[in-house]
């Protein structure tokens, strides 16, 4: 017995001793590239998977637009001084972009000050508003990323505004606008509140700000110019040096009365504004033209889907023939199409300037979509831009934002 522990003692310290001799060893963390699995297997599988199911496209009926006397170069129009336009990335937040807009030509032509707004501050503050109404109003309110021009006044007034350059909402190395997850997040919270009644707005308001600090950063509560901190809203009052109450929306169409101040019936006005100015259809064109002929621009909001909407085509707008003859536009075919749905609210843009050509008007309309930027930059000389034609505006634009000083001779039919 004492032989075997002997043995058995000897193998020990034999192994112990070549252990020792062995060199160290240590782990290391790889970065592979992707392999076979990934160039070979899955790339296989993806490419049987696609081929037994071919993609569905369905056709976008659309008017030809050859032979149409079209206006193909923006520098052909009278144009009123504006900044260049800016991408709304993956937002529905043309709302804010177009009145924005606006504002800023405004302030260049009552100031002489180039300044870059920030659309997405007031896009911040505009959640605020909708998460305090919706619990105020128990759930009731619309909930959806979308609102309207007017938006923008009424967020100016309460709040004031910010320059781009202090609050951009993009993230460091974000290119894009991008507020999918960040409204589905929104809207699951909002919709949580409501299945479980809990309707405390101090806390629903706190976890939707931080829902957007996610996504959009922390806008700041002060801005330096010229060494002296503002507030958004003496920012506002002491450097742009505009008056939100100076600007009305404007409004046409046959179901509520005209020359009264009335709601605007869509679900982008979620708060229920009552204050558009409801004027017959030839006196709104009248005064679209009125207010660019004296050098101010206007945001415009409207319909963008129909056939002779050719933004690929053409960065132009026109109403086909085959629709309805130009001499039948009048507003009751206006209402018609607002009445049956084919005319929306879907988006709204910034008209900065016409074209009188061959005895009719054309705008020069800044867009914030994509559909203005079709071939990029580099290809598209009118990048950005559409072209409307005046029957286009008459029959689906259905509403603008204006400096009110271009109705001044209307507004003493308003009771």
């Amino acid at each position: 017995m004492k032989k075997q522990y002997l043995i058995l003692f000897c193998l020990s310290c034999m192994l112990m001793a070549n252990a020792q001799n062995q060199p160290s060893q240590k782990g290391t963390f790889k970065f592979y590239e992707p392999g076979y699995y990934q160039n070979s297997i899955l790339k296989g599988i993806e490419k049987f998977e696609t081929a037994q199911e071919p993609l569905k496209q369905a056709g976008t009926f659309k008017l030809d637009p050859a032979g149409l006397n079209i206006p193909t170069d923006k520098s052909a129009f009278k144009s009123i001084r504006h900044l260049p336009p800016v991408s709304q990335g993956n937002t529905n937040t043309c709302w804010s972009y177009s009145a924005t807009s606006m504002l800023e030509s405004e302030i260049f032509r009552l100031t002489r000050q180039e300044v870059k707004l920030s659309e997405m501050f007031t896009v911040y503050c505009e959640y605020i508003e909708r998460a305090e109404q919706y619990i105020s109003t128990r759930g009731k309110i619309n909930i959806g990323e979308g609102s309207e021009m007017n938006a923008v006044i009424k967020v100016m007034k309460k709040y004031g505004a910010l320059p781009y350059s202090s609050f951009s909402g993009l993230l460091p190395g974000q290119e894009f606008q991008s507020h999918e997850k960040m409204f589905n997040e929104v809207r699951a919270f909002l919709d949580g509140l409501k299945a479980r009644n809990a309707w405390d707005e101090a806390s629903a308001v706190s976890t939707v700000k931080s829902i957007m600090h996610h996504y959009m950063g922390v806008p700041p509560a002060t801005v330096t110019i010229q060494g002296k901190e503002y507030s958004p809203r003496e920012y506002l009052t002491g450097i742009l040096r505009i008056n939100p109450d100076d600007y009305i929306d404007v409004l046409s169409y046959m179901q509520q009365p005209y020359w009264k101040q009335v709601s605007f019936d869509v679900p982008d006005n979620w708060w229920g504004d009552d204050s558009y100015y409801n004027i017959p259809l030839d006196d709104y064109m009248k005064i679209l033209k009125k207010s660019l002929k004296a050098g101010i621009t206007v945001s415009i909001a409207g319909d963008v889907s129909e056939a002779g909407f050719l933004a690929r085509e053409a960065n132009a707008a026109v109403v086909p023939a085959f629709d309805i003859p130009s001499s039948a536009i009048d507003e009751n075919a206006r209402q018609f199409r607002f009445s049956n749905g084919t005319t929306t609210d879907d988006h709204g843009l910034h008209v900065v300037g016409y074209l009188e050509k061959d005895g009719v008007t054309w705008y020069l309309v800044k867009d914030s979509g994509a559909g203005s930027r079709t071939g990029g930059i580099e290809k598209n000389i009118n990048f950005g831009y559409y072209f409307f034609h005046e029957d286009y505006v008459k029959l689906k634009m259905m509403t603008f934002l204006v400096n009110k000083e271009v109705m001044k001779d209307l507004l003493p039919k308003f009771n």
